[in-house]
């Protein structure tokens, strides 16, 4: 069984990062529900609402993003590296999640299925798409990175490697799936 330390060592600005469909968003919405504060998808603002996953203009996306980092606390999952200079600079602690491209392909075939979910856009207009069946692919290893800055940082970090370290992880804090 995996160890993990105090919810409160990460501090009051938790970056959630991963892959793509690694359960980023989910934990962000359970972790800002119990500690009772913002919980920020970047995938909302780089993304439209009421649309198929159209992008913003990227002056939008980055006046949005710097707003978000200035708040005194949040759990922000995403990891858009053009911004994580400044958002690491933010940034208290740090989670890394994991899982195997097999399980994150399937997660992201159920998401498309109409169901709301933590992160998704505002209107729920999500399709399955080749681009990012082949961004899934394309980082399917992209993990260690997240792994290695969140070492290099020195700030707090917790890793979860799949499925049964990120359930043990919500039983230890006593987080609730949104």
């Amino acid at each position: 069984m995996a160890s993990f330390p105090a919810l409160e060592t990460l501090g009051p600005r938790i970056m959630v990062l991963g892959p793509t469909n690694s359960g980023k968003s989910t934990l962000a919405a359970a972790l800002g529900a119990r500690l009772g504060i913002p919980s920020i998808h970047l995938d909302q603002f780089r993304h439209l609402p009421g649309t198929d996953w159209q992008q913003r203009p990227d002056a939008d996306f980055f006046a949005l993003h710097d707003e978000a980092i200035a708040l005194p606390e949040w759990v922000m999952d995403g990891s858009y590296s053009r911004l994580m200079p400044q958002r690491l600079a933010r940034t208290t602690g740090i989670i890394v999640l994991d899982d195997s491209l097999a399980v994150r392909t399937a997660r992201y075939v159920r998401r498309t299925l109409g169901r709301q979910r933590a992160g998704g856009l505002e209107g729920n207009r999500d399709s399955i798409k080749w681009d990012m069946l082949a961004w899934l692919w394309k980082t399917r290893n992209k993990s260690q990175h997240a792994r290695d800055l969140a070492t290099r940082s020195g700030l707090p970090a917790v890793f979860c490697h799949d499925r049964r370290e990120l359930d043990a992880l919500y039983a230890a804090w006593g987080l609730a799936r949104p």
